[in-house]
This record gives C-alpha cells, structure tokens and sequence, in this order.
C-alpha cells in the first residue's frame, strides 16, 4: 500500500476532478470531490474542479485535461454514462470501466451475478407495483428492505415490517427509480470492505464494522451526524474478517471492478454467513467516509489515497496513440 510514495505527482498532467453532477446524490459528491481536490493539490497534481451539470464534458478535451478522478456518486456519474463519455474523449479516469460501473450501479443485475457465481447475497424480488411488493414481503419475509435499484446513500429506502408498509415504501422507492429492489433483510453485524487495485493486484483494506443508532445506518447517520460508531480494527470473531476480505474481492473480480470499490455486506448473527449486499464502484470520500477510514488502518493517509487512485487512471479500450483526434 506504499506505492503512493513513488508516484510522481507532475507526471499525471492536468486532473479534472468530477463533482456534483445530476444525481440524488449531488451534495455529498460536491463533498467528497472538495476533499479529493484539495488533497491533489496538497500534494502538487494540476488539479481544477469539473461539475458535469454546469460545463459540458467536451470542454475537458478542449481544455487539455489528460486524467479525471471521478468523485461523482450515483447515476450519470457512478452508472458507466460518464465512464462512457470520457472512453469517447480518450480521457483515462478513476475506477471501473463502462460496463462494471453500469452492473454495479444496478443492484438487482448484480445480485443476479453474484447468484450465478455461487456468492451468498440476500434473497430478493424486483417489484413494479405496490401489490408486487406485498407478495414479495409474504415471500421474503419481515423485516424487508425496500429501495430503488440504481441509487445509493440509503437514498428512497425503507426497512418494512408490517404487509401495510408496503403501499408506501414502494411510492417512496419508485420516486427515485422505476426499478424497485424488495430484499431479505440479515440481522446482524454490518461492515465494508474496500479494494484497491485491478486483477490479480487488488488488495481488499481492512473491514470495518458499522454500529449506527438503533441499527438505523440511514444518510443523515451516513454523512452528517457523530452518533455512528466505526471500529476499525473491525474486531470480529477470529478468522472473520479474512473471510470477508476474500469474499469482497471475489465480488470485485466477478463485476469486473478495476482501480478500486467498496462492498457492504451483513453477516447473520445466528450462522455468521457473510452476505453481499452490494457494491459502490465511486466511494465517498468525505469526512465521514469509509475508505480514507479503512486505509489509514493501514498507513494511507487521506492524501496517499487520493493519490493511488489517480495513478489507476485508465480507459477500458485505449485507442492507439493519436487515435481520437
């Protein structure tokens, strides 16, 4: 996890740092690519800031820019749409490519694969209806988790515990997405896991265990309040943590994840199975975020980090030199 320490800032050329954007979850993504772009510019990167909702992304061709650290969160920005746009301008940027970053924005595709992969993630139904999500709590269960497909920040969700929630939960889901996610809610320990790296070099960072008021890790918990608890070292059973590091970085591999990620997973408190949840393929990096915490367990500060993660810039089909024009 050293590696930081032999990149050469000024050989990464002129960095566009993507922030904001068009998604749910805009303010925290001004939040993390602040933090991402001062770290840069601590560390001497010709870092410049780059709001896709207000500047259009040709500019960055135009404008030189040679690397772009993607710190957008959610659709447009974490659902391979960008990804897309900067392998049209030839511009490497941070994180998987177009096709992981679309399945792993899509929880329902990425369950379906970790499924068929034989990777233990809790049951679940896709609904289109508020009677669709009553079978699915008869089916499922309670509780049950009720949330769109293709956001993230805990954003439109809901824990139900009685059948006449469920007219509501769905409502509040399908304003945010028109694909619904009805999932078997696991009681037990909650935890994430980061990666850093790509193929047979990724690395998962050390686990570290959520204990959020009233179980309730909901997004003021997330990201603007002190009341959650992060124990890192995550202090699990023996022999818990390395099972989970392994399953995360099967998941990562299976997605086709590159560069880096962050799978959360639940584990049962009566079998102790591990159980992927899903998979955020553009991490927070605010104040309250999980990544910078599990690296510094480890040595990377905040700054390194960033650093690392910019020097994994890279397209998906590099064109050969002179290819784009």
């Amino acid at each position: 996890m050293s590696a930081a320490t032999t990149i050469d800032p000024k050989a990464l050329g002129k960095v566009a740092v993507l922030m904001g954007g068009h998604s749910a979850e805009r303010e925290v993504s001004l939040m993390s690519g602040t933090g991402v772009l001062e770290a840069l510019r601590r560390v001497g990167v010709d870092a410049h800031a780059f709001d896709p909702a207000e500047r259009d992304l040709g500019e960055l061709r135009r404008e030189g820019f040679q690397r772009a650290f993607i710190a957008l969160h959610g659709r447009f920005g974490e659902d391979g749409t960008v990804q897309g746009a900067l392998e049209l301008l030839g511009i490497p940027y941070t994180g998987p490519g177009v096709l992981a970053s679309s399945v792993s924005m899509d929880k329902v595709m990425t369950k379906r694969i970790w499924r068929a992969e034989g990777l233990p993630t809790p049951d679940w139904r896709q609904v289109a209806s508020a009677a669709e999500t009553e079978a699915a709590f008869t089916a499922l269960g309670a509780p049950m988790i009720v949330k769109p497909a293709r956001e993230g920040s805990t954003i439109g969700l809901t824990k139900v515990t009685d059948a006449a929630q469920c007219a509501e939960a769905y409502a509040l889901a399908a304003r945010h997405d028109p694909e619904v996610l009805c999932e078997q809610f696991i009681s037990g320990d909650e935890v994430t896991c980061p990666v850093l790296g790509t193929g047979a070099q990724a690395r998962a960072l050390p686990v570290i265990r959520i204990v959020a008021p009233g179980g309730n890790y909901d997004y003021e918990h997330k990201y603007f309040t002190d009341d959650t608890q992060y124990i890192v070292p995550c202090d699990l059973p023996a022999g818990e943590e390395a099972v989970i590091q392994a399953l995360v970085l099967q998941a990562y591999r299976t997605l086709g994840c590159r560069g880096w990620a962050r799978a959360d997973v639940m584990i049962d408190a009566r079998t102790r199975q591990p159980y992927l949840l899903e998979i955020n393929t553009s991490p927070g990096m605010t104040g309250h975020s999980l990544v910078p915490m599990s690296a510094r367990a480890v040595g990377v500060d905040y700054e390194a980090l960033c650093l690392q993660v910019l020097a994994s810039a890279a397209l998906d089909n590099p064109l050969p030199s002179g290819g784009r024009g």
